[in-house]
């Protein structure tokens, strides 16, 4: 199933004018058209112009692009797919988003880290030019800022796991809701620091925001009992934290130690596929395009059951994030290999990567 963006909010006037004309067109439609003259003005799915880079770190960029059509919105903290042409072929890859969901200008942006093995990474970070056109996919994610806003926070980060959080801390600063926040951000070096001047320039300008910034290459790497010293009340606050798997894993053995684990919010950029959630029945998954059938058994992932079969699937990032992976369930119920819970999906595009079968099922791909 060949990946697409969003649908975009087109107004309704416009999308009956084009249902109208549609067979004045056939057997191309309207869209086909528009998208020759300008590919932004195309109605299947959303996407966006590239208007400025800006460099953040020695091996990031910020992106700041403008969506061809409305908006749909994000809540601070959640992640939208982006899709990109390279070298002929596109690429989708999901990057939070880093920009104030409030912004009065409608500019959306993302913050990308450069990989320099990958593919998307070093193009997004050094190739892509303002005017450049790219694909933007449904906004997701629950790493978000509850609701009402907490009286006092603490944000854990470290390496490019500021990018949801500088989010959250803009859209608090738009709320007038920087009271007391405390943050603490860990990178390797001053120069790979993303958001520096932004960090700083909250710290300079809000009184109640109080920045903590540890270099690891000098001073090591930050331990969860320090936050005694850095944020002495931080069993009160709700925490909200985003980075590598080894400090979250730490963080969440320390607060469940010693603190609250209800307060502890976490972004994992890696998530556990099959970690906590319990096996299910499994069952049996044909693939109706291929015709092939494969035995799951309620711990593996529809994916990685069909690639034992023998059957040619797409994938991508393999944790439920890039949105690859996905085709149409016909029949039967899944689970989450994340959280265990049970669904009946059918009619529905479904990720096979992080679902498993709950009884025989059937699949688009």
């Amino acid at each position: 199933m060949a990946e697409r963006g969003a649908r975009p909010k087109v107004p309704k006037a416009r999308r009956r004018l084009l249902q109208a004309v549609r067979h004045l067109f056939t057997p191309l439609r309207p869209d086909d058209y528009l998208e020759l003259i300008n590919p932004l003005w195309t109605t299947r799915e959303l996407r966006g112009r590239v208007e400025r880079i800006e460099p953040a770190g020695e091996s990031a960029a910020t992106i700041v692009i403008r969506p061809a059509h409305e908006w749909p919105g994000h809540r601070a903290g959640q992640y939208v797919r982006l899709g990109v042409v390279i070298d002929g072929v596109y690429h989708w890859r999901a990057y939070s988003l880093t920009s104030d969901p409030h912004a009065d200008d409608g500019l959306i942006s993302v913050t990308p880290k450069l990989v320099p093995t990958g593919t998307v990474s070093p193009f997004l970070v050094r190739g892509i030019t303002p005017g450049d056109i790219v694909r933007l996919g449904e906004v997701e994610g629950v790493f978000t800022l509850p609701d009402p806003i907490p009286d006092r926070m603490l944000f854990v980060s470290a390496g490019s796991g500021i990018t949801p959080i500088v989010s959250m801390l803009r859209h608090l600063d738009h709320l007038d809701a920087l009271d007391d926040v405390v943050a603490v951000h860990s990178d390797r070096t001053a120069g790979q620091i993303m958001f520096d001047s932004t960090l700083r320039e909250l710290d300079r300008r809000r009184e109640g925001f109080h920045l903590h910034v540890r270099l690891t290459e000098t001073e090591g790497r930050m331990q969860p009992a320090e936050l005694d010293a850095l944020c002495p009340d931080w069993r009160e606050r709700e925490a909200f934290v985003s980075g590598p798997g080894e400090m979250l894993d730490a963080l969440v053995e320390h607060w469940n130690t010693h603190g609250d684990p209800a307060k502890l919010h976490l972004e994992r950029f890696q998530p556990i596929i099959g970690g906590s959630a319990t096996a299910g029945a499994g069952g049996t998954v044909r693939f109706l395009e291929s015709g092939i059938e494969a035995d799951c058994d309620g711990g593996t992932p529809i994916l990685v059951a069909g690639e034992q079969a023998g059957a040619e699937l797409p994938y991508g990032c393999r944790i439920g994030i890039c949105h690859t992976c996905t085709g149409t369930l016909k029949s039967g119920r899944l689970r989450d290999l994340r959280t265990g819970e049970v669904a009946d999906f059918t009619g529905q595009v479904v990720r096979t990567c992080i679902n498993t079968a709950e009884g025989d099922v059937e699949i688009e791909l």
